[in-house]
């Protein structure tokens, strides 16, 4: 087998991992929360928002504050996301020498 024809060859299998990872993604959910579980966004693997929940505590809470809450659980939710997507791009990719690999999120 020629150098190319490794080539290819690890291409390809990179391709059909990548695959696999990106339906795994697509099924991934993650919450993120906030004020001590007062607020928790819940996001699919492709970033969207699934849920919001607000604890009816809150509801006492000036406008700003329970805004802040969701930014902050929502932002809390993103990071989970990016480690989750990580991990799995890891993976697919981790002994095929993609070095510096990151997820775009």
């Amino acid at each position: 087998m020629t150098d190319f024809s490794k080539i290819l060859e690890k291409a390809k299998e990179l391709e059909k991992k990548m695959k696999e990872s990106q339906e795994a993604i697509k099924k991934i959910e993650v919450i993120g929360k906030s004020g001590g579980d007062l607020v928790k966004v819940k996001l699919n693997g492709e970033g969207e928002m699934i849920s919001v929940e607000i604890s009816e505590k809150l509801f006492v809470e000036e406008k700003n504050i329970i805004e802040d809450l969701i930014k902050a659980a929502h932002n809390n939710a993103k990071a989970e996301l990016k480690s989750k997507t990580t991990e799995e791009i890891s993976k697919s990719s981790g002994n095929l020498g993609i070095p510096g690999f990151k997820w775009p999120l």
